[in-house]
This record gives structure tokens, C-alpha cells and sequence, in this order.
């Protein structure tokens, strides 16, 4: 819907304004010249589910949002006039003499004294564009025809030009991207290039995520507070302790309540995440890529495309954040659609010891219980006994495999199992063939005594050579054993990342993105995992390109209940690797019960990570219980809609998955910590229409400390109304630290 509200030009002219709601909206000055007279603002309306973004776009300057939040419906002219001019607010006391505009690329010329949208210089003369002439154009894209969500605008300067284009998916997620155009005759240094949005005057508290190696994602929350932060990441991936989504909320939100406006950025490189709380002006959130000094010049006649920064508003909370990039996700023609195969990885189960007896022991173990993908971990390369040297050399050792992997890969295809294989394309040891031959390929100058990590460096991806030798090497592999799945691991934060003494980490990471979409062109349905050291690279630019992401190296399921439930506020369960590990946790040393290691790799798309020769038969019955399970369940795992409703007991988590059309649902309650109650609390189960009716049962069976409470003791299911799930609850069995019940409700009707 666009509606050119030219009446506004009159005595009435609407100024720049304040939205209580949202944001300032449209300056009838905002041209190239503060005193310019200009015609009102056209009004560009995007909704979908539930989501609306009211977008002024002026004959001359950049476009403002005057409301992203709740949808308030289509606007006719009147009513868009009468918007702009509720919303519009006077100039602040002992400070600019007229009201200035916030943009969707806020900088000084139009008043903003925050952090720029956009920044860098021309030869030695700071960027400070005047946008002149705008133009906008629409895409209705819904399926009545009637509402925009694509909304396309273009702004010229002197040389320049920059294009913004806001996309609203059927999900309510917004996506922002930005591209410079260079049309003069100088390169432009670009400094700072970020996409931003309004949020709501009520948002008072902040969140986001840090962590390290096996502790990937812990939240942290604080009071918002006045003044310009950014949160810088120069790690040069993701990063264990990477943001995530960075989320402004209403006092006390929580994952059931509270209204939120959310960001993630969806790149896997060096990023800034920022939040702006100025006296004159609405809050802004935003997230772009970190430019290092000199790493971005746009030539003439050339073009800079910044990552697509999503946005998410929700009224329902965490989980209603969640559910939204959850939908968004799904909705990608690229997301896997066939049921997630369960997974067994050989690394805590052999490390580098590949002796082929034991490995076929393993395989057809693996299948007997119902394993579905088998995948070949570290250690098979040439000359690969440690993690010391080989990194590079990605031909199998002729050594350790005199035939190949063909021995191998034909028990694995023989029992009915996907072949996949481990390999670190982006990594080099010093001691291997490929660097003794091409020491100019690394990406750090190794002359400057850079330090290594976990003894290796990084390939220069974006040479071309470089480029071409990992496409060449990956596919033989690919081809020659018919890989289904590659684990792609990176192992390395990127430090002194620079190419002839120029910072590369921009064009290193859209280099290795284009590396995996040539891998996947060159072999249909080949699917390929997100690893970096564990969780250091789980973002939507990488998914764009793989399949599934590693949660974390660590498979204890008591550190597993927090990493994989804050990894779920941004990814549905099925792209996130969940693996049962042995005994004793190989990252931790505790100790936990296969019951519990089942439940908790239960909610993702399941696998095992521990040698299963070792197993006793009453173990291995327990995992086929556990697989039989998964593999009934995860249509719902994996297309339900996800909650974490509160459990009123401190040490106690709880998720629930709910199907599409409210026939089934999966209950998880797991305890990480000792609590102070000793009847445990009703359990409300949320998402169920209230008229159904439902069935209460146990998937696969549970060690549980104490006795078993009436509603699983009793003889015969309890059955219930979804209206009594969700209001009155269910009295699950009280538990130990590092024990887990995991219930399923199917309906009677």
C-alpha cells in the first residue's frame, strides 16, 4: 500500500516526530537543504502475521519507519495523515532550531548525533552524503494481492547512490539490507555501513549472549541505559561468545511475556551489534558488519552489499521471538524438508585411532540400533595422528587406508547408512604438503610470528588459487566415495587476518560462503554441517549454505539444557546437532545417566558421539528405545511450534513442542540444579487449543529417583482437555540434578 500524503504539504505540514510506539516519522524538511521546501512523504505500509512496519518515504533524503510493532491494519490517506501527525513531536529545548528526521541510515546531516549508519571518507574528506532525489518501489508479494512486503527505496547523492530494501517475510520477520553504489570518480573508504530500526519508548531492559569454548550462548541482561553501545566482534567467525540476537524488551520480559524488538546478523564475520538511547530521539537497534580500517573500498563504478540484518517484534515474549525466526527459517526454499537421519560421529568414540576393525564394528553396531548416518570424524588424512600437522592435505593416508575409505564406506552403505566425513577446508598446519608448497596462500602472515590455535593457521579462501584447490580437493572426495554430508569444522579465532597487508576478513568470509554454495551446486543433496570449535559459527548468513550447526563441543546433557535452548531463540531443533555422549562427559569429566543424555539430544536432530562397542545390551536396548522414539517423534521435533513455559521450580527447564494443527505435543522437564521444593509443581503445557482433548504417555521409559507421581502410576493414561493442560497442568515426578522426564500428548479426537 503507498499513499502519497501530499495534503501534509500544506500550513499543517507534519515536522519530524517522536512515535511513542516506534520511531520519529517523516520531516517535511528532510532534503538536501534544511530550509528546502518538500512535499509530505509518501506512506509505504508492510504486514504480515501480525507484524506491521508503516515506512515514510520523502521526495528527497532517506525513508524513516514510523511504526514497527504490532500490525494496526491498513492505512487509507486519512488515516496515514493522521498517523504522521500523531505521532509527530516538536524540536528539542537547546537543541536543533527545527525537528530532524531519524532515518533508516541515521547520520549528521539530517541531525543524528548517534552512532552513523554510514561512515568512511572519499580521499581525505569524511562521507557526509546529501540524499537528494529518493525513488521507491513495492512488491506485494501476498496471496491476496492487497499487502506490500517488499519495499525497495533508492537515494542519490553527489557520485553516490545507496539502496535500501526491507523485506517482510509471512513469519513477521523483517529483513534489512543496504547497498552502496559508487558512481563518481573517487574510491569510497567505508568505515561503517549498518542497518537500524526504531523500537518502542517502552523497551527498557536489554539482551544478549556471550560464552567460550562448551559454554557457547549464555544470556546476559541489563537495564538500558542512555548513550551509544556497541557490541564489537573481531574474532573473524561468529564467535563462541557471539550476541546471537540482540533483544530490547519491555521491564520483566521473560520467554512467555513481555514485548520485544530483536536483531541478528546474519554473517559469520567480524559484526557489530548496537543499541542507541539518546535524549531527543527514539531508541535505536541495529547490527552490521565491523569494517576493519581500509578493509572495504568501493571503487567507481563498483558496489557494497552489506549482510541482511533480520529484525524481529514479538508481544509473546522470548519464545514468541523464537517462534517467528523459527517460521522464517522453515520457510527458506533451501531448509530440509526429509526427516533429519540419525546421526553417529566417531569422535568420542575412536578420536584419531582409525583402525578399520573396530570401525566396522562400530557401523554395523550403529545400524542394529537404528543409526541412519554414519560420519567418519578427524584422523583419516595424510599423515593425521594428532592435532599437530596434515591440516591442508586432504587426501586419504594410504597408510592407514591402503584401499581408500572404500572398505569403510561400503559396510557403512551396505547397512543401510548415509556416509559422511570430517574436514576443516579453511585450516593449515605449518606441517603439511600444502604449505611447504604455497606458504603465500595463508591468510596470516606467518613472518609476524602470529600465534597459532590448536596448531594451525587459515587459507586465504578469497584467492582464487586457494578457491580453486579446495573446490577441487572437496569434490574429488565428494564424488569418489558419494559423500551424503560433510562436518565442516573451523578451528580458529582469525587473527591478523590480512592479504598483502590489507584486513581481509570480509572477503575471506564471502569467499568461503561461495565455496560451500559451489560444493552444494556441484552435488545435489550433498548436506554439509556447521562446526567451529563447536558452536562458534551459528548464524543465518552460514545457514544459507549448510544444513544443520553444531550446538557445542560438549555433550554433557546438564551443560546442553542452556546451550541448546538459547541456540533455539534463533534455529528451529532440526539444524541443531544434539548427540548423546558417553558415561563421563568428555568436556566436563561428569557423569550422567543414558536416560538423561537421551532426553536432552531428544529436542534436536539426534545423534550419537560415543563408542557403542562398549555399550552392555541393556545400554544398547536403551538407545534403540531412545532412536525408535526420536524417529517417531520428529515430524513433530521438527515442524512444531516451540515453548519454554515456567516451571516454578529454580533448577528445573522445561520445553515443549506442539504440532501444527494442536494434535500432538512432546513435554520436556529437566533438572539441572537442586531445588527447594519438595512437591514439584504443576507443569502448565502451553499452545493446545483448548477444546481437544489429549492422552498422556511416556515415549521410552525414564530412571527416575522417586516414586512415580499418580499421573504415570495409575492404571491407564490420564486424559485431559488442552484448556486443562494449559491452565491447570500435570504433576510430573519430582527430580534429581541431571535427570529429565520427557512426556507426549496425543489427541483423542
Amino acid at each position: 500500500m503507498t499513499l502519497d500524503v501530499t495534503d501534509l504539504a500544506d500550513a499543517d505540514a507534519v515536522p519530524a516526530s517522536s512515535s511513542a510506539s516506534a520511531s520519529p516519522s517523516p520531516s517535511a524538511s528532510a532534503s538536501a537543504s534544511a530550509s528546502a521546501p518538500s512535499s509530505a512523504p509518501a506512506v509505504h505500509v508492510l504486514r504480515a502475521a501480525g507484524v506491521g512496519v508503516v515506512v515514510a518515504v520523502p521526495e528527497h533524503g532517506l525513508p524513516e519507519v514510523v511504526h514497527w510493532g504490532r500490525d494496526i491494519g491498513p492505512l487509507d490517506e486519512a488515516a496515514a495523515r493522521h498517523l504522521l501527525r500523531a505521532v509527530a513531536r516538536p524540536p528539542s529545548p537547546s537543541a536543533l532550531d527545527a525537528s530532524w528526521p531519524l532515518t533508516l541510515l541515521p547520520g549528521e546531516h539530517d541531525g543524528w548525533e548517534g552512532r552513523p549508519g554510514l561512515a568512511g571518507h572519499v580521499g581525505r574528506r569524511a562521507l557526509l552524503p546529501h540524499w537528494r532525489r529518493t525513488t521507491a518501489t513495492t512488491t506485494d508479494v501476498d496471496d491476496e494481492g492487497s499487502d506490500e512486503r517488499h519495499l525497495r527505496v533508492t537515494a542519490e547523492a553527489d557520485g553516490l547512490s545507496v539502496v535500501i530494501e526491507l523485506t517482510l517475510d509471512p513469519s513477521g520477520v523483517l529483513k534489512v539490507e543496504h547497498e552502496l553504489h559508487n558512481a563518481g570518480a573517487e574510491p569510497v573508504d567505508l568505515a561503517l555501513f549498518e542497518a537500524t530500526m526504531p523500537v518502542g519508548d517502552l523497551a527498557t531492559e536489554v539482551l544478549d549472549f556471550t560464552g567460550r569454548w562448551t559454554r557457547e550462548r549464555a544470556p546476559q541482561r541489563r537495564p538500558l541505559a542512555q548513550g551509544s553501545h556497541a557490541r564489537e566482534s573481531r574474532r573473524g567467525r561468529t564467535g563462541h561468545d557471539s550476541p546471537l540476537v540482540l533483544a530490547l524488551g519491555t521491564e520483566g520480559f521473560g520467554d512467555t511475556h513481555g514485548e520485544l524488538w530483536a536483531v541478528h546478523l546474519a554473517w559469520s564475520g567480524d559484526a557489530v551489534h548496537r543499541v542507541d538511547a539518546l535524549p531527543e530521539s527514539s531508541t535505536v537497534l541495529g547490527a552490521g558488519a565491523l569494517l576493519r580500517p581500509g578493509e572495504i573500498t568501493v571503487a567507481p563504478g563498483e558496489s557494497f552489499r552489506t549482510p541482511a540484518a533480520m529484525f524481529v517484534w514479538s508481544d509473546e515474549g522470548l519464545d514468541g521471538v523464537g517462534r517467528r525466526f523459527h517460521r522464517f527459517v522453515r520457510n527458506r526454499p533451501q531448509h530440509p524438508r526429509r526427516p533429519r537421519p540419525v546421526t553417529l560421529n566417531t569422535w568420542e568414540a575412536v578420536y584419531f585411532d582409525h583402525d578399520l576393525g573396530k570401525l566396522h564394528q562400530l557401523a554395523r553396531l550403529a545400524a542394529d540400533i537404528g543409526v541412519e548416518r554414519f560420519v567418519l570424524d578427524d584422523g583419516w588424512f595424510l599423515g593425521r595422528r594428532d592435532d599437530t600437522t596434515s591440516l591442508g592435505d586432504w587426501r586419504v593416508d594410504p597408510e592407514v587406508w591402503p584401499q581408500g575409505l572404500h572398505p569403510l564406506v561400503d559396510v557403512v552403505r551396505e547397512q543401510g547408512m548415509e556416509f559422511g566425513l570430517w574436514l576443516e577446508p579453511e585450516m593449515v598446519n605449518l606441517e603439511s604438503e600444502l604449505v611447504r608448497e604455497h606458504p603465500e596462500w595463508l591468510l596470516q602472515p606467518i613472518e609476524n610470528d602470529v600465534r597459532t590455535w590448536r596448531n594451525q593457521f587459515v587459507l586465504d579462501v578469497s584467492r582464487p588459487e586457494v578457491f580453486d584447490h579446495l573446490l577441487a580437493a572437496i569434490s574429488a572426495l565428494v564424488s569418489e566415495y558419494r559423500l551424503d554430508y560433510i562436518k565442516w569444522d573451523q578451528n580458529r579465532d582469525l587473527i591478523e587476518a590480512v592479504s598483502a597487508g590489507r584486513a581481509n576478513v570480509h572477503r575471506h568470509t564471502e569467499a568461503v560462503y561461495r565455496l560451500l554454495a559451489a560444493l552444494k551446486a556441484r552435488h545435489p543433496g550433498l548436506e554439509i554441517e556447521s562446526c567451529a570449535s563447536g558452536g562458534a559459527r551459528v548464524d543465518l548468513g552460514v545457514l544459507e549454505h549448510t544444513d544443520r550447526v553444531w550446538a557445542s563441543d560438549t555433550n554433557d546433557p546438564v551443560e546442553r539444557l542452556a546451550i541448546q535452548r538459547w541456540t533455539e531463540l534463533l534455529l528451529p531443533p532440526e539444524l541443531i546437532g544434539t548427540h548423546v555422549g558417553p558415561p563421563v562427559a568428555h568436556t566436563t569429566r561428569r557423569a550422567t545417566g543414558l536416560d538423561f543424555r537421551t532426553e536432552v539430544a531428544l529436542f534436536g536432530h539426534f545423534g550419537i558421539e560415543w563408542d557403542i562397542t562398549t555399550c552392555t545390551p541393556a545400554e544398547l536396548e536403551q538407545l534403540r528405545a531412545g532412536i525408535a522414539a526420536y524417529r517417531r517423534l520428529r515430524p513433530l521435533l521438527h515442524t512444531g511450534d516451540v515453548h519454554h513455559p515456567p516451571t516454578g521450580d529454580a533448577g528445573t527447564s522445561a520445553t515443549v513442542v506442539v504440532a501444527p494443527d494442536g494434535g500432538q505435543a512432546v513435554v520436556g522437564l529437566a533438572r539441572s540444579a537442586s531445588g527447594l521444593r519438595a512437591l514439584p509443581p504443576l507443569l502448565r503445557v502451553p499452545g493446545l487449543p483448548a477444546e481437544r482433548r489429549y492422552r498422556v504417555s511416556v515415549p521410552f521409559p525414564s530412571v527416575l529417583p522417586h516414586e512415580l507421581p499418580p499421573l504415570l502410576a495409575a492404571d491407564g493414561p490420564v486424559e485431559m482437555t488442552g484448556a486443562a493442560l494449559g491452565s491447570v497442568g500435570l504433576r510430573l515426578p519430582l527430580l534429581h540434578p541431571a535427570h529429565g522426564v520427557v512426556v507426549e500428548l496425543t489427541t483423542l479426537d
